[in-house]
């Protein structure tokens, strides 16, 4: 009963909200979502010493998860089909958003932790702005390459560091590798799903990206079914992540965008990162070292100084 009057108390202050500072309140939780998402996808797929679910059954399930929800939601709401024009954009996104980055993350946290994880994939706002900037062909300024660079060096030198202090000597490990070419994929993913989301809406390009994805995700996660027993914080963090990171968070995010004005909602994002790290810390038991939290805050602040640099005329 106590809990009732908290969760309606709580509704109606939300209620009493600007818009604006209902999407920024939005966005900060859209984040924190979207932030779980790599500590949850440890768990689900564990790590190269306990081995949990496959990265292929985690890529495909979840995907399979998002299609199921979809489809009643496309129904419910009687969404037209795409039309011809708009099917590669989709087929694209689908490539980068639904199979290449999840895929890629996967196998790369099955070698490093969720923390560092959070530093490379940090750079993913930035190489969109890139990939929008090479698709769109728009012209940005000296300032905005300049952070790109800087961002990427930032990164270059971390995985070099991390390396070297782990014993395998002065060089990229292959699972920072992975996540670099994860961060690609998402970004050529989100420019796809942007240029056909005026025609669709966001929600809706979400949802076909995830159906569109059933004749590779559902007989890949019919195939890759896990054939042992696994823990069950392995399937919490695999429903998660099916759930919540590719389809809940989506909502919430374009929601609070939409409320708040994408320019200044658009900023909380830098805050992802943190959320990734601050999570691992209960969930996985990682512990925060100051060069991981160094070069966070550094490849956030290059983010953050690119993107202001990128929208000024």
């Amino acid at each position: 009963m106590r809990s009732k009057f908290m969760a309606s108390s709580l509704l109606q202050r939300f209620d009493a909200l600007t818009p604006s500072t209902k999407g920024m309140w939005l966005g900060l939780c859209a984040m924190a979502l979207f932030g779980l998402t790599l500590p949850m996808t440890r768990l689900a797929i564990g790590s190269n010493a306990a081995p949990q679910l496959s990265p292929w059954f985690v890529t495909f399930g979840r995907a399979v998860v998002a299609a199921i929800l979809s489809i009643a939601l496309l129904t419910i709401t009687r969404s037209p089909w795409p039309d011809r024009k708009q099917w590669r954009a989709l087929i694209i996104a689908a490539l980068g958003n639904a199979i290449g980055y999840p895929l890629l993350l996967a196998f790369a946290l099955r070698s490093v932790t969720a923390s560092h994880a959070a530093v490379i994939t940090a750079l993913l706002p930035l190489v969109t702005a890139v990939a929008a900037a090479w698709t769109l062909r728009q012209r940005v300024g000296v300032g905005f390459w300049l952070c790109a660079c800087t961002g990427t060096a930032l990164v270059v030198v971390y995985s070099l560091l991390r390396s070297s202090s782990s014993g395998s000597g002065f060089q990229l490990d292959m699972a920072d590798l992975l996540l670099v070419a994860a961060v690609l994929a998402a970004s050529v993913g989100y420019v796809q799903g942007a240029l056909v989301t005026p025609a669709l809406g966001a929600e809706r390009v979400i949802c076909w990206v995830t159906v569109i994805s059933l004749p590779v995700t559902l007989p890949g996660a019919l195939l890759t079914w896990p054939a042992t027993s696994v823990t069950g914080t392995a399937w919490i963090g695999f429903a998660y992540v099916g759930l919540f990171s590719m389809w809940v968070a989506f909502f919430a995010w374009y929601r609070a965008l939409a409320l708040g004005g994408s320019v200044r909602v658009s900023q909380v994002q830098l805050l992802q990162p943190f959320f990734a790290m601050a999570f691992s810390v209960p969930l996985l038991g990682e512990k925060l070292d100051p060069l991981t939290l160094g070069f966070g805050a550094a490849v956030v602040f290059t983010v953050y100084l690119g993107k202001r640099l990128s929208s000024r005329p």
